[in-house]
This record gives C-alpha cells, structure tokens and sequence, in this order.
C-alpha cells in the first residue's frame, strides 16, 4: 500500500481493483466536534467584542497559502467552519503541495456570518499552519525513503502537542509516514526507566505480556545489542536500538536479525533530515524521528475578507518537494 498525492490511501483490493480510502474518514465526527468546540470557547469564553462590531451579514472569505508546503489539517479546519454555521469549499485537495511564487494561492473559500467568520479565523489558521507544516516535514522524509530500495517505514514520535496530538498525527499521515504508536495503550513501549523500576529486561517483558496478552505488542528500548537479544529473548515484538550511530546499528541490527528474523528493529535518537539516509539498511525495519512534530517549520496561511468583485488567485501546485 502506498499515500497517494492527495491524501488518499491507495490499496488493492482482492479482486484486484483500486479501492481509495480518504485519510479523513479516520476521524471520528463526534471526537473531532468536541474538540474545535474546546478550542473555539478557549479562543471566546465571554464576550465577542470584535464580532459586535461587524454584525451578521453574509461574507465570503478566502485561505491563502503564502509559503511552500503540503496542505493538511483539512478535516479540522473544516468541523471549526461547520462549527459556526459557515460552509467550506476547497480549491485544491488536502495532501497537495502548494508552491505560491508572485502571489499567494486560494486555498479555500470559506462563507457564512462575517462574525462567526472571524470567530473561526486564529482557531482554524493555527490548526492548518502547523498541521501543514508537519505534513511537509514528514512529505520530505517520505521522499527520501522512496528514492531508496529501503524495505521500512519511516516514522513519528509520541513527542507532540498536548491537547493537539490528533491532528498532528494526521499531518503525519498526510505527509506519507507512520504516525507509530498514538498513545500509551496503543502499544506496550518500555523505555529505560520502566526497565530500571521492573529490575531487569526480561522481568518487564514478562509482566507486560500477563496484562497485555496476544493482541498488544510489546517494543523494548535497548542500549546495546545484548539488551536487544534478552528483550527479543523474552518475547518482545520490537527492539529499539536508541542513539547508535550508523556504523554500530547496522551490524547490531543483523545480529539481532539473525538470530530473530521475525522481530522488528528500530533505530531512534538523533536522526536528522540530512542523516535519515544513513540510517536505512536491510536489516532495519523502522526510523523514528521527532523532528516532524517538534521544530518543523509552519506553512505561511492567511484569511482574508473577500472584497467584492476580487477574483481568488489561481492555485500554483506540485506533487513533491
């Protein structure tokens, strides 16, 4: 299975016809409503000063794209909108790159009551500029794993945003790698301190696979190879090799390799962009990277009232970075 372009995970079916699957249809409705109505309260929690002023008339307003990027967030900025009563119509899809040159490009045209308008703009332009500019850091390692013959997966991390994990997870999705775990109960990971307080490696497996059972996988984060072999040994479904240089994760990784070839090894800890390449191998299954939801670079948008008789600017788009 593969991302396509525009943020639809292509897949073949049994019958061997296309199926498109819509990255949005992942979130759930009610999860979503609730919250944009947390971050719309937080945003007004008593008067609408600015909203008094400019009354109920109907407007239209336009998203503009300012700055390079890959267009995510849509789901959100959509149910902020659906939210106040206005409508949404999308000029490009969600999951294209857009490359603004002279001019900034019309993303969306938004209408409904110029104050409920404006009570969306902050809310719905801080969504979409960092879910953006997640999605344009994961596009980039995206690229650069399919330039290789590299068999993993690139990945995230669980280092996001409190209270904006979800959308940062679905920027990933929309930029083309895993999101990895979601949560602590998505997968059983037991890092250096819950080794430390368990007393050793095979004690923790242990009592994580009694509560866990077959349906949860365990990934243990080891230090060194023979880490790896006793957490692998114990029963883990994936050992993390954390913070080792490419010249000592490779041959780490095919040693655990061969004496597990069902187990899957990933590399973590000071991955960079220009770096990522050296750490795919053979014998590495998984990179994840923090790097795509923590000092990523946002995608330049704005909302602007649109002025009667102004035509939107034509959008400018590419399918890459």
């Amino acid at each position: 299975m593969s991302f396509s372009r525009n943020s639809k995970l292509v897949m073949m079916s049994r019958n061997s016809e296309d199926a498109e699957l819509v990255l949005s249809h992942l979130i759930h409705p009610v999860t979503v409503k609730k919250m944009v109505r947390r971050w719309l309260e937080e945003d007004t929690p008593s008067f609408d000063y600015g909203g008094f002023v400019v009354g109920e008339r109907e407007e239209a307003a336009v998203l503009l794209c300012k700055s390079a990027g890959v267009l995510a967030g849509v789901p959100f900025f959509n149910a902020i909108f659906e939210e106040l009563g206005c409508t949404v119509d999308w000029q490009v899809p969600e999951g294209t790159l857009l490359e603004p040159v002279s001019e900034p490009i019309t993303v969306a045209i938004v209408t409904g009551k110029v104050r409920h308008l404006l009570l969306g703009e902050r809310v719905a332009l801080n969504c979409i500029t960092r879910a953006s500019g997640i999605a344009t850091q994961a596009r980039r390692m995206s690229d650069i794993a399919q330039g290789t013959d590299w068999h993993g997966e690139v990945a995230g991390t669980r280092k996001t945003t409190p209270g904006f994990r979800l959308v940062e997870k679905y920027a990933l999705l929309v930029g083309g790698i895993s999101t990895h775990r979601y949560d602590l109960s998505s997968m059983i990971m037991l890092k250096d301190n819950h080794i430390w307080s368990a007393g050793n490696i095979t004690q923790a497996v242990k009592d994580a696979k009694r509560v866990g059972g077959f349906c949860t996988k365990i990934e243990v984060e080891c230090r060194s190879v023979e880490e790896a072999l006793e957490a692998a040994g114990a029963g883990a479904d994936v050992v993390m090799l954390d913070n080792f240089e490419p010249q000592a994760l490779h041959p780490a990784a095919r040693v655990i390799k061969d004496k597990f070839p069902h187990i899957l090894v990933e590399s973590s800890g000071g991955i960079r962009e220009d770096t990522l390449f050296k750490f795919m191998g053979p014998h590495v299954d998984v990179i994840s990277l923090s790097i795509t939801t923590q000092g990523y670079q946002t995608v330049d948008f704005s909302f602007k009232i649109q002025k009667q008789g102004k035509n939107p600017h034509n959008p400018r788009v590419q399918t890459s970075l």
